[in-house]
């Protein structure tokens, strides 16, 4: 029962947003298949950021969750948890992207204190600045770029279009998350783009975003030099980014929260099933 009090508190589904991409990043840059020692660390490095930024996010916000009602049922405003049970969680979560970036090569081992601020920070952001969305999709859009680094310990034009791709598009859908906060965000004076503008201008940012986001994807794939393959998943992508705006709006957002994972995860999922394929043709 513990363990899966502890499951539900990191929501390791929503795993399932970046790890993909980062999976890309990393069969783009090998070519191939990198070998299993690159996979799993990758896959550990994801899993560690992953922990310790839900980790550190529930037990920094918890107080504000037990204020708003679409959040107050989670685990510290319930006592579900104690804060030094979340707090060794995150710990758990930094060691193990700490091995993973160590091992990896020179560059991930430099780039891990950036990470770790980024990861902490975010938390923080909606207290004084309606861009906090960008820092999430700075921080977890580096997902991408970090796969790419695992195999080449480099940067390279492709890393960045799949960086800023990624990035952008969890900006937008963190701003369409965000719009159920919008009163409450409003009556607390938390920042936010929808507490910010509106619930109106905030879906047109976030359409904004994700017309970016694909073409940015576009580019990592022109960049890249991939084949048709490619092409095709970023087509499927750009109608499931069309599908997701179409299910909300001002007037109804009932469904942000099916617009939230469901076309999200096929965001994911389908651009790593079509780097694949398109790596095998």
């Amino acid at each position: 029962m513990r363990l899966k009090v502890y499951l539900d508190l990191v929501r390791f589904e929503h795993t399932l947003f970046a790890l993909p991409f980062a999976y890309g990043g990393m069969l783009l840059a090998a070519g191939k298949w990198p070998g299993w020692r690159i996979f799993l660390l990758v896959t550990l490095a994801m899993v560690g950021a992953r922990t310790m930024a839900m980790a550190l996010n529930r037990l920094i916000d918890w107080r504000i969750d037990a204020l708003n009602p679409r959040t107050q049922n989670r685990h510290l405003p319930q006592g579900l948890v104690r804060p030094k049970a979340v707090l060794a969680l995150a710990g758990v979560g930094f060691s193990l992207l700490l091995y993973a970036g160590l091992s990896l090569n020179p560059l991930t081992a430099r780039l891990l204190p950036v990470a770790v601020v980024f990861l902490t920070l975010y938390s923080y952001t909606k207290r004084f600045t309606w861009l906090c969305h960008y820092v999430l999709g700075l921080t977890i859009g580096a997902a991408a770029a970090g796969g790419w680094i695992a195999v080449t310990g480099s940067f390279a034009p492709t890393a960045y279009w799949l960086w800023a791709g990624v990035g952008l598009w969890i900006a937008g859908f963190d701003i369409l998350y965000a719009t159920q906060d919008y009163a409450f965000d409003r009556a607390f004076g938390l920042k936010s783009i929808p507490a910010r503008f509106g619930l109106a201008k905030a879906l047109q940012i976030a359409r904004l975003n994700h017309a970016l986001a694909w073409a940015s994807l576009l580019m990592a794939g022109v960049s890249y030099g991939t084949g048709p393959w490619y092409y095709l998943g970023l087509g499927l992508v750009g109608g499931l980014l069309v599908y997701e705006h179409r299910l909300v709006s001002p007037q109804d957002l009932s469904k942000v929260e099916l617009a939230f994972f469901q076309a999200n995860v096929g965001v994911s999922l389908g651009m790593f099933l079509f780097i694949l394929l398109d790596l095998m043709a």
